[in-house]
């Protein structure tokens, strides 16, 4: 089965799985060896200083020639630094989070750069639409990292009946039935996330992969719902500290104590008092291998699916 979509033209890619840009472990490593297995893999940029994501992009560069992409925080202190460099590097790509990305949506369009926002919400996905963006990234509540509301299962069909450009499902999806169930669903391609922190080529602390690799069906946990911004993480100690301040309504702790923890865990490996920021999926991670095995087993899952619900449906 030919898997080709809008999506996978748009971004000139052969599969159409997006590797989420995760802070401080999609690094240029990890993306450059997603888009050399044609998906497209993504740097992410997190509060990187500047410097580090310019060689970041470069390092990329030189590992693959096939698209790749920056996923931007909009909340980021320096954004506007991180989107000149953007522009500056010609990246083919940038997924946004955290923000509206319309104040830099003509410059970025201008240079012909491909911007997919990602949404939690119809209202927001419908406000990308009119500004610009060239397909939606929906994001459902099993998703590690920051969170919203909706299931991917309940999201990914709203978004494809509000919006006319493409949906992107994203959100417990790490193998080839996610893959499947996301086109059932009427998106066009997928982003996978935690299933690409146990690839071979991404740097994040052995530690934090053995973590994943353990974590069962509810080993995951939302924090910090009292903060206004929900973060998925595997439980750990740190985890149940943050629950306690939750309880207490003590946002501005939170805040304070989580500081500095992704990078503690992702880049150092303390997997007690670091941020686990994982989906839900961690439970189906079951090794480590290859980027491009990944998406060569969900391609494979995905068209074994699809042969058997037709055959079912000849029935």
């Amino acid at each position: 089965m030919a898997f080709g979509t809008r999506l996978t033209a748009l971004l000139d890619i052969e599969h159409p799985i997006i590797q989420g840009g995760m802070a401080w472990t999609a690094t240029a490593e990890l993306a450059a060896a997603v888009s050399q297995a044609g998906g497209l893999g993504i740097i992410g940029a997190g509060h990187m200083p500047t410097d580090l994501l310019r060689e970041q992009i470069r390092n990329a560069k030189a590992l693959t020639s096939r698209p790749f992409g920056v996923n931007l925080m909009l909340l980021t202190p320096h954004i506007d630094e991180l989107v000149q460099l953007v522009l500056d590097e010609h990246v083919p790509v940038v997924t946004t989070g955290a923000g509206n990305p319309g104040k830099y949506m003509a410059a970025l369009k201008e240079q012909g750069i491909k911007v997919l926002p990602i949404a939690p919400s119809v209202a927001l996905a419908k406000r990308m639409e009119s500004i610009g963006a060239d397909a939606i990234i929906g994001e459902g509540m099993e998703a590690g990292g920051h969170i919203g509301e909706l299931t991917t299962m309940v999201l990914t069909p709203l978004l494809v009946d509000a919006v006319s450009i493409p949906v992107v499902a994203a959100g417990g999806i790490a193998d080839g039935r996610g893959l499947a169930a996301a086109f059932a669903l009427g998106a066009e391609g997928v982003q996978v996330g935690t299933r690409f922190m146990c690839a071979e080529e991404c740097t994040i602390h052995p530690a934090v992969k053995e973590q994943v690799i353990k974590a069962r069906d509810r080993d995951t946990v939302v924090t910090g719902r009292s903060t206004g911004h929900p973060v998925r993480v595997i439980k750990n100690k740190l985890a149940r500290q943050i629950a306690e301040l939750d309880r207490e309504n003590r946002p501005e702790e939170i805040e304070a104590l989580g500081t500095g923890k992704l990078a503690l865990a992702m880049r150092h490996g303390d997997v007690e008092m670091g941020s686990l920021m994982a989906g839900q999926a961690a439970a189906m991670v079951c090794e480590i291998q290859p980027a491009a095995q990944i998406i060569t087993d969900m391609v494979s899952e995905a068209e074994a699916v699809f042969a058997r619900l037709g055959g079912l449906g000849a029935r």
